[in-house]
């Protein structure tokens, strides 16, 4: 079994510490200028931001996995749950969201307090294609350098965590059903993220039987 960090190792960014990654990573845009945003996992069934245009989007380079354990979002320090990051190698197909110039300062404050209460996610501008032409992307990577990476976790584990874990944006199960179905919605086929649905959905029928 995979251990999870200690609670006790777990560190929030300060605001300071959010407002200077997030400055570092608008470094170079120009008010005036319409931002797009890559989603992968939450992003693309609950964006919770307004948004001029959305197109399906591949990325190259990357694969969507879940490889971070979740202490903020869907899981506490003390039970992290797991959730979605873009792990080095492969491609991944997620929708993109082109936001209006006016709107990127406010828009990039929510994203910010959203995706980064740790250093886990690495923010990068990286190429995207679309059917309407490549764009270019602000992307949430894995940070593989933090004790949040986790892979190779055996299936039982897996299930165990999913079902278990819940954080200040509920359950870490929720999660990863609702992206499940949204990348169905989209006709978007991830294989890895479906075995896991069939992980939770026999453990489901084992629990059913022996209840």
């Amino acid at each position: 079994m995979l251990q999870p960090p200690s609670a006790a190792s777990f560190r929030a960014l300060t605001v300071a510490e959010r407002q200077a990654s997030l400055q570092k990573t608008l470094r170079h845009w120009q008010p005036g200028q319409d931002v797009w945003v890559f989603g992968y996992g939450s992003l693309i069934w609950r964006p919770d931001f307004t948004f001029r245009e959305r197109r399906q989007a591949l990325l190259y380079g990357y694969h969507r996995a879940l490889c971070l354990w979740s202490r903020v979002n869907r899981g506490t320090p003390e039970r992290p749950g797991l959730v979605f990051a873009l792990d080095t190698g492969g491609s991944c197909r997620g929708v993109a969201y082109k936001i209006a110039a006016d709107n990127v300062p406010d828009t990039m404050q929510a994203l910010w307090h959203r995706e980064m209460p740790s250093g886990s996610y690495l923010p990068k501008w990286l190429k995207c294609r679309t059917s309407e032409g490549p764009i270019t992307a602000l992307t949430f990577i894995m940070n593989r350098n933090t004790n949040a990476y986790v892979t190779g976790m055996p299936p039982e584990q897996l299930v165990r965590v999913i079902n278990g874990a819940h954080g200040r944006n509920g359950p870490c199960r929720e999660y990863v059903v609702e992206t499940a179905v949204a990348l169905k919605k989209y006709g978007i086929k991830d294989q890895q993220l479906q075995n896991v649905i069939q992980y939770l959905e026999q453990s489901d029928a084992q629990t059913d039987r022996l209840g």
